[in-house]
């Protein structure tokens, strides 16, 4: 199943972070004339195998700003901290999501046709949200699968989106960039990490995480204030407040 085939729009779910490749995946869809009638936020308690975890308690102003309800999932700690099977963690912390979008389904007037996913290259996440696809019998839009990372993040600049650095944890990434906008110089230092260090330009492996303040999938920017906390090789931000502008 080719994770962009499209079929007959009816209505869409958007898996949603706030971060920018979900909302990169957001963006496209709406742009191929898909019904995107929901956003799905999963917020874990802790670390996460499947899921973007920094600031997604910002996806609520995300949301407000995109002006599309949101369907919020708060599952017990995943204990991804302590895993012998990671095989077995990936099934596991996609079952409230399973259970979210059955009940959605299970919405009278609500017609799930599939769900949207910001996916690069990781085939651990993709494998298995394509397998919820196939239990659910409906389809899924990847627009960032397996694209050139350099090409996906010179089309959100020029489309207009306006990213944040929230979370860094590389080699090559110090306290500097939390809260850095990740705009056409930071993008060439990035490629520049990439040679030296092997950080992925879009952050893929973990190395930073984001999250979208604006873009033209949104009808306010999202102001925010913050602080960091750095732990000697890592660090993220400390969000003291956000609103829309």
């Amino acid at each position: 199943m080719p994770p962009d085939r499209l079929v007959t729009a009816m209505t869409w779910v958007s898996l949603f972070s706030g971060g920018k490749d979900s909302a990169w995946a957001l963006y496209r869809a709406q742009q191929e004339g898909l019904d995107v009638g929901r956003l799905l936020t999963v917020h874990p308690a802790g670390d996460s195998y499947m899921y973007h975890t920094p600031a997604t308690h910002l996806a609520r102003l995300a949301a407000d700003s995109v002006g599309l309800p949101l369907v919020e999932v708060e599952p017990d700690s995943f204990g991804a901290d302590d895993v012998v099977d990671a095989g077995a963690q990936g099934d596991a912390e996609l079952e409230p999501l399973e259970a979210a979008l059955r009940e959605l389904a299970a919405e009278p007037a609500f017609e799930l046709t599939g769900v949207t996913a910001g996916a690069v290259e990781s085939e651990y996440q993709t494998s298995r949200i394509e397998g919820l696809c196939d239990r659910l019998g409906i389809d899924l839009f990847a627009p960032l699968w397996q694209r050139d990372p350099v090409e996906l993040a010179e089309a959100m600049l020029d489309a207009g989106f306006e990213i944040r650095i929230v979370q860094v944890a590389a080699a090559g990434l110090d306290e500097s960039w939390l809260g850095r906008t990740l705009d056409a110089d930071s993008l060439a230092e990035l490629r520049a990490l990439n040679e030296e260090y092997g950080v992925h330009v879009l952050g893929e492996g973990g190395e930073f995480e984001t999250f979208v303040v604006d873009g033209p999938h949104m009808d306010r920017r999202i102001e925010l204030e913050l602080t960091t906390e750095w732990e000697g090789t890592r660090g993220h931000v400390v969000v003291e407040d956000a609103r829309l502008d």
